[in-house]
């Protein structure tokens, strides 16, 4: 089951502070006060994320019992995240 909790809550999160990143470089404009009243708003969003992340490396390293394979993994499925915020928040694909 751990294998499970920590891939399920390492996507999740991973996948909750791209949206959220992606979201905040396309429509929120870059001056400080539109960004921090921005990250203000989100900020429980971004807390529950950063949450499911660490329980998810957590649970990934009670299942395997080798911190750098989790985190390895980690970064695989940030990169695939990555890849599709690219494509669905700025219509782009990698070359």
């Amino acid at each position: 089951m751990n294998y499970l909790y920590g891939g399920i809550f390492l996507f999740v999160g991973l996948f909750l502070s791209n949206v959220l990143f992606s979201y905040q470089n396309k429509h929120i404009d870059s001056d400080f006060g539109n960004a921090l009243k921005y990250q203000i708003y989100t900020f429980s969003l971004f807390l529950i994320a950063n949450m499911l992340i660490e329980y998810g490396i957590k649970f990934g390293f009670k299942a395997v019992h080798n911190l750098t394979f989790v985190l390895l993994t980690s970064k695989e499925i940030e990169v695939i995240i990555a890849v599709l915020m690219g494509y669905l928040f700025f219509k782009e694909a990698p070359t």
